[in-house]
């Protein structure tokens, strides 16, 4: 079968080669579709729950919230895990689903478990389904700055002006928003003026409901014409809630709420504030990209988006991005593409040195980018996305993608040099390419064979490894594929027929390796001892050896999370970081700017307390600082911390907290239970056992140094 694949691709050399060029329009096609992200899609088929009670302590959501929807939610098909977490007026529950799962599946499952369990939850509970995301959605990281804008009216700005512009665009879920002040109308009623006008607290409410709507009243015929007849009652502004009329009073003025309330603009309670560079609070808002989506194409977009959106904006105001998903994806592809360029430069200098004929060495050469482009073609096919972990595994397959084109071609040269010249070039070629088919076949799909056991990982692991050896099957099958059949069909047009000569490095090579080789075979068992020596010297090293299963890869910013004492106020809670933000600034010119948020997002998908603060600090470039080591940096930052006793700080970096956060529900490297109490709800349903479940007294808040493990 190899044999009549080599003859006919020998025997159709036009279309081989316009194959061979079809295959490259068609690869670099497919990389420029490729999504572009750092890191493969290792999140779990996961939803989540967001519920929001205002008003509420943790032991009032945990007991009339939190157990009556995991109670409904218990025994839906294929769920792993269930877990929660409670805070103040919020509660989030989280339910894993077995791998290959159908996402909008298991959303429709949950959906109407929670339906069934409405009528048993409080009446002003809400919340829902969280958007289509995972926790490694986030895209884009703002602020709003400039303008003089108060909170208020900044926020105002985010919601209704750069949020709904922002969900046009595709590939975003949603845009989250912290920080800031919702204005809102209150209406504080004075008790005693309340008691002199005999109007109870109820009456005001009902006179407000009530005269709070716009009504229509049909149409009124006027000719040809038909006017719509409406009574417009919404309240508007302060002068219209105050003119609201309490009761009518046949003698005296009527009475209204102006008359027994003091009517003022508020805000809403907030749940959590966001800080920046030590001056002041800010509004941040958060692109969240779709689960699925190409993350290089949804930051582009949304960059463009927000530049459309600047000359609208008020004057002065201004977009200050903090964090770009962007930079990490270039900073770890772009490393990955140098290590692939590099290591393309070395085989193809090693080849020449090797090989001492350009003309065979270009040949082989030419295998690097046609399997490249071949394993790009492939990984579109089976919708991955080039990252770290699968150009990694094509960036290890390059050394040996060449391994059969070399085989082939020195055979093909020896053949041409020293076979007999009486037979006709492309038959030479034939019989010395099918002389090494099978030993070639044999050897690459040895190594093939190496990395599949990588394919049958489950879980993270599967998910972080695949690409790794789908791209060095798809690279390896690729140079196997074109040494036999286009690698012949380039060696019949571009090498020379002539006695082949040996390399002058494999001379001198040789000249060093026969003594050694006579040697080792007139002492065998001093060898033997040897290897025996070096195979435990091995194993010691290797026991010894500290091991973990993924290095941590830098994402170029840092992120110090401060965990305050539990009973803090927002207020005060502020205060702190903004100090944190002002001696950082004053003391680490490596930080450029330090945004810190504080308690709850608006959506609920990061629930925090106000005791809790991610600060993050995005750092200027390397050759900037005065030491290029974060160890530096986070040495500074600890001498710092010295001087706020009573709060515990953590480091971390944006994308590995959410890491650990959506495997265990935890932002720490350890979160356990007590004898008595614990954490955050988790429970194994597969072995129907409990692993962590949750307990009825009363809420507990935990953690370790030097991150935070759980709270409730």
């Amino acid at each position: 079968m190899l044999d009549r694949l080599i003859a006919f691709a020998l025997s159709q050399r036009l279309l081989a080669v316009l194959a061979a060029l079809a295959l490259v329009l068609t690869g670099v096609a497919a990389y420029r579709a490729l999504p572009i992200d750092a890191f493969p899609d290792i999140t779990p088929t996961q939803v989540k729950l967001i519920l929001k009670a205002p008003g509420m302590t943790p032991e009032e959501v945990e007991a009339r919230v939190v157990v009556p929807l995991e109670q409904e939610l218990l025994g839906i098909p294929h769920t792993l895990i269930l877990r929660s977490i409670t805070k103040y007026a919020i509660a989030d529950i989280t339910i894993d689903f077995a791998e290959g799962t159908d996402l909008y599946w298991a959303r429709q499952q949950v959906a109407e478990r929670f339906a069934a369990a409405r009528d048993v939850l409080p009446m002003d509970v809400g919340g829902g389904l969280a958007p289509i995301t995972t926790p490694l959605s986030d895209m884009i990281m703002f602020t709003i700055e400039g303008g003089g804008l108060s909170l208020a009216e900044r926020r105002t700005l985010l919601d209704w002006t750069l949020r709904p512009a922002l969900r046009t665009v595709p590939g975003v879920a949603e845009v989250n928003a912290l920080g800031g002040k919702m204005e809102t109308f209150e209406v504080i009623p004075d008790r005693s003026k309340l008691s002199a006008a005999g109007v109870s607290f109820s009456d005001v409410m009902r006179a407000i409901e009530a005269n709070n709507r716009n009504d229509g009243a049909g149409r009124l015929r006027e000719g040809d014409s038909a006017l719509i007849v409406r009574s417009e009652g919404a309240i508007k502004s302060l002068q219209d809630l105050r003119r609201i009329v309490l009761r009518a009073q046949p003698v005296q003025p009527a009475l209204r709420v102006g008359d027994v309330a003091e009517v003022r603009m508020g805000s809403l309670t907030r749940y959590g504030a966001v800080t920046r560079d030590g001056v002041g609070e800010a509004v941040e808002g958060i692109v969240v990209g779709l689960r699925g989506a190409d993350a290089s194409a949804v930051v582009r977009a949304v960059e463009a988006r927000l530049a459309e959106l600047q000359p609208s904006l008020p004057k002065g105001v201004r977009i200050e991005t903090f964090y770009n998903r962007s930079t990490l994806i270039t900073r770890a592809v772009g490393t990955v593409e140098r290590a692939l360029l590099e290591a393309t430069v070395l085989v193809v200098v090693l080849l020449l040195l090797f090989l001492g004929d350009l003309r065979a060495a270009l040949v082989v050469s030419l295998t690097l980018p046609l399997a490249a482009l071949v394993t790009f073609l492939l990984m579109r096919g089976f919708g991955m996305s080039a990252n770290l972990m699968s150009l990694g595994g094509l960036a290890i397959a390059i050394g040996m993608l060449v391994d059969a084109a070399v085989v082939v071609v020195e055979n093909t040269v020896s053949a041409l040099g020293h076979a007999d010249k009486a037979l006709p070039r492309l038959h030479r070629i034939w019989r010395a390419t099918a002389e090494v088919a099978k030993p070639v076949t044999a050897g690459i799909l040895i190594i093939v064979l190496v990395f599949l056991p990588l394919l049958s990982l489950q879980g993270l692991e599967g998910k972080l490894f695949a690409p790794v050896a789908l791209t060095i099957v798809f690279a390896l099958a690729a140079s196997l594929l074109l040494s036999l059949t286009v690698i012949p069909v380039l060696a019949s047009f571009l090498l020379k027929e002539g006695a082949h000569r040996e390399p002058w490095l494999m001379r001198m090579l040789e000249r060093g390796y026969t003594p050694l080789l006579d040697w080792a075979l007139k002492h065998p068992k001093t060898l033997g001892l040897a290897a025996a020596v070096s195979l435990l010297l091995g194993g010691a090293a290797y026991v010894n050896t500290g091991k973990t299963f993924m290095p941590t890869m830098d994402e170029g910013d840092l992120l110090m999370q401060l965990m305050k004492p539990p009973a803090i106020s927002l207020e005060r809670s502020a205060a702190i970081d903004l100090s944190v933000e002002q001696r950082i600034r004053a003391r680490i010119p490596e930080v450029e700017h330090v945004i810190a948020r504080l308690g709850s997002d608006e959506l609920g998908l990061d629930p925090m307390g106000l005791n809790e603060t991610d600060m993050f600090l995005q750092l200027k470039p390397q050759d900037q600082w005065r030491r290029k080591d974060k160890a530096f940096i986070a040495e500074e930052l600890r001498a710092i911390m010295r001087d706020f006793p009573g709060i515990e700080y953590g480091f971390t970096q944006p994308i590995e907290m959410r890491v650990s956060e959506m495997l265990t529900g935890s932002r720490g490297d350890v979160a356990g239970r007590s004898s008595a109490r614990t954490c955050t709800c988790s429970t194994n349903l597969r072995s129907a056992s409990p692993r962590c479940w949750k307990p009825r007294p009363a809420p507990v808040t935990c953690w370790r140094r030097p991150t935070r493990a759980c709270s409730t």
